[in-house]
């Protein structure tokens, strides 16, 4: 296996809350949308920077679907994940679970073959190009229909062989986990693993329900669980981790500024927390990036930060390959952080 790392490598680590839409770097936006004849309504690579100013979850999605029409084709989709790739490669990460949003492309034409094949290329040989393993989660949009999300399953049926999980995204409040139940039961009846979005603005119910509602293994982000004791109890005895993504929570709002962030008081309580990048092109920092802000914001050591990374290979859906996690666990341990 190729690897690219040296003895300078920032500490490994898993990404498990990595949306792949979301690392559409304005200069491969205009690559693509030169390769395909599409037409983005801003003058040059830095106006499109300029339009990365949100004001909330609302406002960013707009942006995000409107950019996703740049991706038409596989080849679209494989330059998109390599790129991811080997950014993420070169911060550290071993191992990467990358959501998708497959609703969003079928909507404007992009079939479901175009967009797994695509991701396919990148993702089947990046252990060899990259160093890094990967799993597949196809998400669906919350803000849709139940009955979509289930046709959605239904597509994705002769491509399970490569999608490990289905997760829930996009606009949270107003669309509770419950609404997707049945969709839940069929994915679980699949074999595939659940994870949810809960918790970012939406109330801390919304975690609880995903957990006893959609039998969800992880909560995505998750923040708001601070604001019910009984459910940080419940989280820290069913060990359940929690995919948080820091400099994500302040570019959207949900935290005022990166020295107020809980992070340091939930791993206090004994929150099985980790910390990844969700939208890094939009949000300014990838998977190290993340850390690095931690760990200068919120004053985290040494342990901390292994523990951080310890958690995200635990929480990692790596049942299949236990070896492989445990060679991943060892490079955290051996790990001299200077």
């Amino acid at each position: 296996m190729i690897s690219p790392y040296d003895i300078s490598m920032p500490v490994p680590k898993a990404e498990l809350h990595l949306h792949i839409e979301g690392t559409l770097e304005p200069e491969l936006a205009f690559a693509l949308a030169a390769r395909n004849g599409v037409e983005l309504p801003y003058a040059d690579t830095d106006a499109l920077r300029e339009a990365y100013r949100f004001q909330d979850l609302q406002s960013f999605l707009n942006l995000y679907y409107e950019l996703m029409a740049v991706l038409r084709t596989e080849r679209d989709f494989e330059d998109l994940a390599d790129a991811y790739l080997a950014r993420a490669a070169a911060q550290g990460v071993r191992h990467a679970e990358i959501f998708f949003d497959p609703q969003a492309h079928i909507a404007r034409g992009v079939g479901m073959d175009t967009v797994v094949e695509g991701l396919w290329r990148a993702l089947g040989r990046s252990r060899e190009t990259h160093g890094v393993s990967t799993r597949l989660i196809m998400c669906f949009l919350r803000d849709e229909s139940a009955g979509s999300a289930l046709a959605t399953l239904d597509a994705a049926k002769p491509y399970l062989d490569r999608i490990t999980g289905v997760g829930l995204d996009s606009a949270e409040v107003g669309h509770p986990p419950a609404k997707f139940r049945e969709v839940y039961e069929a994915a679980a009846a699949l074999g595939l693993r659940r994870v949810a979005h809960a918790g970012e603005e939406g109330p801390p119910e919304y975690i609880t329900e995903a957990l006893d509602v959609l039998g969800v293994e992880r909560i995505d982000h998750g923040l708001r669980c601070v604001e019910d004791p009984a459910l940080v109890e419940r989280l820290v005895r069913e060990r359940v981790p929690l995919t948080l993504c820091p400099l994500s929570n302040v570019r959207l709002r949900t935290v005022d500024v990166l020295a107020g962030h809980p992070l340091p008081a939930m791993l206090d309580a004994g929150l099985m927390c980790t910390v990844n990048s969700d939208d890094p092109a939009y949000f300014g920092g990838y998977a190290g990036d993340n850390f690095d802000a931690v760990r200068d914001a919120l004053g985290l050591g040494a342990e901390r930060l292994r523990e951080l990374a310890r958690n995200s290979f635990l929480a990692s859906f790596l049942e299949d390959e236990e070896e492989l996690r445990a060679r991943y666990l060892s490079e955290v341990e051996a790990y001299d952080f200077g």
